[in-house]
């Protein structure tokens, strides 16, 4: 694992309900000073959890506003075959990621455009920077063929579209390392909640963990961070086995089965894996209005004493920990998303304080 130590500072998943990526960024910057992010301002139909990572794959095509892989146009495999073509250029030493399919255009990435340009007027201040893209299962199962069969069943359209977002996320690293800060990039897979139901009883362990390692080993050739953010639960240890570097989960409404793995937590722990504890709920309104830093300080800390139990210093998880929402707030109103933000930095300030006393 790349070297990285968070000791309890406050992290932010991908969304915010504005329009205006400035403000957006504003709210960013204040609350998550030494972490920033780029966000995703879903009011923009460009920057949805699917659309925004559609473009550049072969087949894409669209009907009454929804994308689709279109396999059967007369033109999708030289499509395909020029697709593979262009990701193997990427493996020489000079390749060019910003001018290749497989980075962001100025209409997909607003919010990571106006993020590099924020970056970039205070170089050097920065621990890490964070970007994200849409997991992989939750991307090949969200999109669809022709006939309305998700990709992730079809083993050369899913080879396609890891291989897209893995490229992506690997450009995002880059960049970020490029400013001489760490770079951590989240693999949103909202999906994963399903795992083991009907939904998706033919998807296997190793299909899961195979496409999020490919994305994780190009985040890791440019010395990055990999996240996988789950909203819900899933089994856990799908993922604390995986080699991935931090773990980011819904600790205000999971942490009951999250603990149900402790073997897996301690080994990943162990070899320094990060636990990103969304402690902050983000459901609705009404729940988020009820909540104290106080309160969710003290719902934190005895969740971590619950860790410590297993044999692990709690100075040890603190420093191996961020403090999150428990998912992005792009759904909220703006003054709840604003509340969220206030509440992590709050949550994170005084759990780090009692690390310090």
């Amino acid at each position: 694992m790349p070297s990285f130590t968070p000791n309890g500072l406050p992290l932010l998943i991908g969304s915010l309900p504005l329009d205006d990526h400035a403000n957006a960024l504003d709210l960013v910057f204040a609350h998550t000073p030494e972490v920033p992010l780029w966000v995703q301002l879903p009011k923009f139909k460009e920057e949805g959890m699917v659309r925004q990572f559609m473009y550049g794959l072969p087949g894409v095509a669209e009907k009454e506003d929804t994308w689709f892989i279109d396999t059967k146009t007369p033109q999708f495999d030289e499509e395909f075959i020029q697709f593979f073509e262009d990701y193997l250029i990427l493996s020489e030493p000079d390749a060019d990621f910003q001018a290749s399919r497989f980075a962001f255009t100025p209409l997909t990435g607003k919010g990571f455009f106006h993020f590099l340009e924020r970056v970039d007027k205070d170089p050097g201040r920065f621990e890490a920077l964070k970007g994200q893209v849409t997991g992989p299962v939750t991307f090949c199962t969200a999109v669809k063929d022709e006939a309305e069969r998700d990709i992730f069943y079809n083993d050369q359209l899913r080879d396609a579209a890891v291989k897209r977002l893995a490229m992506n996320a690997r450009w995002q690293a880059k960049e970020f390392a490029r400013r001489g800060a760490t770079p951590i990039v989240f693999l949103d897979e909202p999906a994963l909640a399903g795992f083991g139901t009907s939904a998706y009883i033919t998807i296997t362990r190793a299909d899961v963990q195979g496409c999020i390692d490919e994305i994780a080993q190009e985040i890791h050739a440019e010395n990055g961070l990999t996240g996988v953010h789950v909203c819900a639960n899933t089994e856990w240890d799908l993922l604390l086995d995986s080699t991935i570097d931090i773990i980011s989960f819904d600790a205000f409404s999971y942490f009951d089965n999250f603990i149900l793995y402790p073997q897996a937590i301690k080994k990943f722990l162990g070899k320094g894996g990060i636990l990103a504890w969304g402690i902050v709920p983000t459901g609705d309104a009404d729940l988020i209005a009820q909540q104290t830093s106080d309160g969710l300080t003290e719902k934190l800390a005895g969740q971590i004493r619950q860790v410590a139990a297993l044999g692990i210093p709690e100075e040890k998880i603190i420093a191996q920990s961020f403090v999150t929402p428990s998912c992005g707030t792009g759904s909220l109103d703006p003054a709840s998303a604003t509340r969220v933000l206030e509440l992590t930095k709050a949550v994170s300030e005084k759990i780090r304080a009692r690390q310090n006393a």
